[in-house]
């Protein structure tokens, strides 16, 4: 079963910001797509299945960001 989620990320502010996150987001098992947008300072991620907030929260934070929110 997919799923997407929109996370709501502090401190992104450029395209180089919407590229790391991405990156980070990205390598984790079964996420199929990442779509960073500084300028709404959201990350909407779809997997193959539920994603436990702690992992990406743990990627963003990798990337040098800090995750605040999430909507489904």
């Amino acid at each position: 079963m997919s799923s997407t989620v929109t996370y709501t990320v502090s401190g992104m502010s450029c395209g180089h910001c919407e590229k790391s996150v991405s990156e980070e987001v990205a390598v984790l098992p079964g996420v199929t797509s990442v779509a960073a947008d500084a300028k709404a300072g959201t990350v909407t991620v779809s997997s193959d299945g539920p994603l436990a907030d702690d992992q990406v929260r743990a990627a963003i934070d990798e990337a040098g960001y800090e995750l605040v929110g999430r909507s489904a």
